[in-house]
């Protein structure tokens, strides 16, 4: 849920906005009631606004964006909303972009990248960065190029690594990708606001979960720097067949957990 700075409702408008939303399963009701009465410009906006969620529309879509890395990333409905815990691979991420030369600009792309949060914050972190972001959806390829407009980065529609220059090829430092990661057979365990309203695409990761992150895995060779480092996200108990996946294309593997997020990066370095 994006975060809430300070922000509390009064009144009899605050309280029932809060009673409604908490009829409606709305577990951080006075949270999101903060937001919508801050996003809304009149009465009449913020009825609109809170009938839109109590139908089930996730609150990202309603408010129009996320919060991810203390920054808002614009979303709109049927993109896949970012998620804190992946928070954690943007800052491993930034902290292989920071390991690069100085005097090289790093090269990054992220695969996979939905809204572009991961893509934001390495240009917002990475001085002189030249970024790169690919998604086979078109809703998430334009929700990417309004979050990295003016930043330079370039935001291609296709398969991994199929629309990108053939140019970068043996140049990138920096490779991230969310990509889906649920088993088929647990989609039916999300949260409805997932399951109902996020792309299938971005969620089903195939029978185990790894159908894409092995393809992710086995083509970064390719497209990695000497020293440079791909990283994904995944579950923990997957993390040991990826971190295998990753050693199989080449790379050396490395595994990190938050446990407080809930988050798991699995990063391969080539040598």
């Amino acid at each position: 849920m994006p975060a809430v700075q300070g922000s509390t409702t009064t009144g009899a408008a605050g309280d029932a906005t809060v009673a409604r939303l908490r009829a409606a399963g709305c577990v951080y009701a006075e949270q999101e009631a903060a937001l919508l009465h801050a996003a809304a410009t009149g009465p009449a906006e913020l009825a609109a606004l809170v009938d839109r969620r109590v139908s089930g529309l996730p609150l990202e879509y309603v408010l129009g964006w996320a919060a991810f890395a203390d920054r808002r990333i614009l979303v709109e409905p049927g993109v896949f909303v970012p998620r804190r815990r992946t928070e954690l691979l943007a800052r491993e991420a930034v902290r292989a972009g920071a390991a690069v030369p100085a005097g090289h600009p790093a090269v990054v792309v992220e695969l996979c990248c939905g809204t572009g949060a991961v893509a934001t914050v390495l240009v917002a972190a990475l001085a002189g960065a030249r970024a790169y972001a690919v998604d086979i959806d078109p809703v998430a390829v334009r929700c990417a190029r309004r979050n990295l407009a003016g930043t330079g980065a370039r935001v291609y529609r296709g398969d991994l690594y199929r629309p990108l220059p053939a140019r970068l090829r043996g140049q990138v430092d920096v490779l991230v990708a969310n990509a889906p990661y649920v088993p088929s057979a647990e989609i039916g365990l999300l949260p409805p606001e997932a399951r109902e309203h996020e792309p299938l695409a971005a969620l089903d990761g195939g029978t185990d979960g790894l159908a894409v992150l092995r393809r992710v895995a086995a083509g970064a060779p390719a497209w990695l720097a000497p020293g440079g480092t791909v990283l994904m996200e995944s579950s923990r108990r997957q993390a040991r067949a990826l971190a295998a996946a990753v050693t199989r294309a080449g790379l050396a593997a490395r595994t990190v957990h938050d446990p407080d997020a809930g988050a798991t990066v699995v990063t391969g370095t080539r040598a």
